[in-house]
């Protein structure tokens, strides 16, 4: 079974320093029928404006990635987590029992553009920790990295939950098929190109929930650029 949660029908927020997409309901954005993909509870799509961003705000319990598109990020945290994450790394904080921390987009003059992935943590009240990643050594499997996991195998960040995060990058005309265990279940969110997934026509900024199926086909029509994630 697949669901096709195209671009379009995701929440949108304009504050002018910030255009952010919603692939869940978040902040003013509430959709009953997208509240979480099982653990998997925030990608927010955000375009960050030079110089802008989030000042020092208050977290617990949630597992955060932060992945960069183009530009680059300045983070720092009260777990002492701090640090400028640029394409090509993955960022992971994990709130636990509380932390306080900002975001700012790194350049005076460049644009940035960032996925922020909340993921539920298999536990509450956890200690906070900060741990960023460059994903370039890692190994790649038919053009897909696994960034984070819950047991940080192959070099990935650990993460408090079962969860796989994989970065895939295929070109045109490329295909990679990702086989899912019994009971588990994956989203793919695209972030540039167009794909087909399990027989659907994916362009940038859609996503694709797979349940009950055995595997999940992907071919790159174009250049694409996505996150997969599987998820007990």
């Amino acid at each position: 079974m697949i669901h096709i949660r195209r671009s379009e029908a995701r929440g949108h927020a304009n504050h002018g320093w910030l255009d952010s997409r919603h692939t869940f309901s978040f902040g003013d954005y509430y959709d009953p029928q997208h509240m979480h993909f099982r653990s998997l509870r925030v990608i927010n799509e955000d375009m960050i404006a030079p110089g802008s961003g989030f000042p020092t705000h208050p977290h617990r319990d949630m597992e955060i990635l932060t992945y960069v598109v183009s530009g680059a990020v300045a983070h720092k945290d009260t777990s002492g987590g701090q640090g400028i994450i640029r394409p090509g790394q993955l960022q992971h904080m994990s709130a636990g029992k509380g932390v306080q921390h900002s975001e700012f987009n790194a350049s005076p003059s460049e644009l940035l553009h960032l996925l922020q992935i909340w993921i539920l943590p298999e536990e509450k009240g956890l200690p906070p920790r900060y741990r960023d990643l460059d994903l370039a050594p890692l190994p790649s499997q038919g053009g897909l990295t696994l960034g984070a996991s819950h047991d940080g195998k192959d070099g990935s960040l650990q993460i408090s939950q079962d969860v796989q995060l994989w970065i895939g990058h295929l070109d045109e005309n490329e295909s990679v098929v990702y086989l899912l265990a019994p009971s588990r279940a994956v989203w793919v969110q695209l972030i540039s190109g167009r794909m087909v997934v399990n027989g659907e026509d994916l362009a940038a900024g859609d996503a694709a929930a797979v349940n009950s199926e055995k595997e999940v086909r992907i071919h790159a029509s174009h250049a694409a650029h996505f996150l997969l994630f599987d998820l007990a």
